[in-house]
């Protein structure tokens, strides 16, 4: 099933319950926004949207906002002509403009989404929230730890809904393990180890040399911090939610060692977060090998789950057929026999464990980003802030420029206590 075709009620059969499900909106208050009460309530509303940023990701989030019933696009922003031509063939009757102030002053548009680069984000955003506008930002929040907590205050402050597409609050896959994480299927999650790995130099075209920087924003560190904002924050997120608590310290390393092509932003890091008690979450990135792609590996004393690839692991797995079980049998007696220099041992690699499905198949959609978009339309439309989205949010960016600044400053940083908020 693509999630470009689920909806609300096939997102609650992926996790095996009904639309009324109170056990599981219990469980996940931020997801109450899906329940059938709710979505009567709102059925009849429509969301009046001003799209800020139309390159790539924009267009992604148009795709869903222009298939959702209930969200109106009525103004497209870019000051970079050609993202917004190809933007106006998803929206064809929004409004277009290069300024985002023509948006944000629009008294009858109603929610906000910001795709455009990191470094404009905070000021955008805040223009938006004290406008009275709902906002979707795309992650990370800011490009600063000041910024980011700007935002976060001044949402609290102006009390009108904030989403950042942290989407893997609302992945099926994601939200069944998180609840089978619970309940103590896998024991005690000690570790969890992130790494999203690529091939390529990250690059897009640029059509003549004076728009480099401009398109090319994410591989220089006036306008991006690179690997650990982009992607990081997706995987690092997981780690609060699991185990609902902060880091105490930060430490990271990082370099150009591949892509040596006039970037500023690194190209292989490495950063590992330390709780109390010595838990750790590891996040590496490298774009010069792809073969691992991308994955959290969050491991228990009774198992391992994976979410990307939506399946878990007990760490005792069946016992074998009686069949095989005997050739094992034979073949350890005939081998016993044989006379080896050095040690016995049976060498501690992987398992060759095939797991079972988080959600009972294999994954077939590609995230939670289209559930997201929904959830963040009926929760303007109902001006309702669900929680638990922007607190979550708020710590995914500071950790991870809490691990850039590591990475840059070459030193263990702790957890700065004045970018603490009343959540956890």
């Amino acid at each position: 099933m693509n999630n470009e075709k689920i909806n609300r009620r096939d997102f609650l059969k992926e996790l095996g319950f009904t639309a009324g499900a109170t056990a599981l909106f219990a469980s996940f208050p931020w997801i109450s926004g899906f329940a059938e009460d709710n979505q009567k309530a709102i059925a009849k509303e429509k969301l009046r949207i001003g799209v800020i940023g139309t390159g790539d990701r924009g267009r992604f989030l148009l795709n869903f906002l222009v298939r959702n019933p209930k969200a109106d696009v009525v103004w497209l922003c870019d000051n970079y002509q050609p993202w917004l031509e190809l933007g106006q063939q998803i929206a064809p009757n929004a409004k277009t403009c290069a300024d985002y102030r023509q948006v944000i002053d629009d008294p009858t548009v109603e929610a906000i989404v910001i795709a455009t680069p990191l470094y404009t984000h905070h000021e955008i955003a805040i223009a938006a929230m004290e406008a009275g506008k709902h906002l979707f930002c795309e992650k990370s929040m800011a490009k600063t730890l000041d910024d980011t907590l700007d935002m976060y205050q001044t949402h609290k402050r102006t009390n009108h809904v904030f989403f950042v597409d942290q989407q893997r609050l609302y992945d099926p896959v994601y939200l069944k393990a998180i609840e089978m994480i619970r309940s103590g299927m896998f024991g005690e999650i000690q570790g969890i180890n992130t790494f999203w790995n690529r091939n390529g130099d990250w690059r897009r075209p640029v059509p003549s040399p004076e728009l480099e920087r401009k398109i090319n924003w994410r591989l220089y560190k006036e306008y991006s911090c690179g690997l650990m904002t982009e992607l990081a924050c997706h995987q690092i997120q997981v780690g609060t939610w699991i185990w609902r608590e902060l880091p105490e310290r930060i430490y990271g390393q990082g370099g150009i060692t591949f892509w040596k092509d006039g970037r500023e932003v690194e190209d292989n890091v490495g950063v590992m977060y330390t709780y109390k008690d010595g838990k750790r979450l590891t996040f590496s990135s490298i774009i010069s090998n792809a073969f691992y792609g991308l994955e959290e590996q969050i491991m228990g004393n009774l198992g391992t789950i994976e979410p990307e690839v939506g399946k878990y692991y007990f760490e005792k797995t069946p016992p074998m057929p009686g069949l095989l079980q005997m050739i094992n049998n034979i073949e350890k007696e005939i081998y016993s026999t044989v006379s080896f220099a050095g040690p016995s041992w049976d060498p501690e690699i992987a398992k060759q464990n095939h797991g079972e499905y988080i959600i009972g198949k294999k994954r077939d959609f590609l995230d939670g980003t289209g559930f997201t978009v929904d959830a963040f339309v009926d929760a303007a439309i109902a001006g309702k802030q669900p929680p638990m989205i922007a607190e979550e949010s708020y710590y995914a960016t500071v950790l991870s420029l809490l691990g850039q600044q590591s990475i840059e400053e070459k030193r263990e940083i702790f957890f700065p206590e004045e970018y603490r908020i009343d959540y956890l």
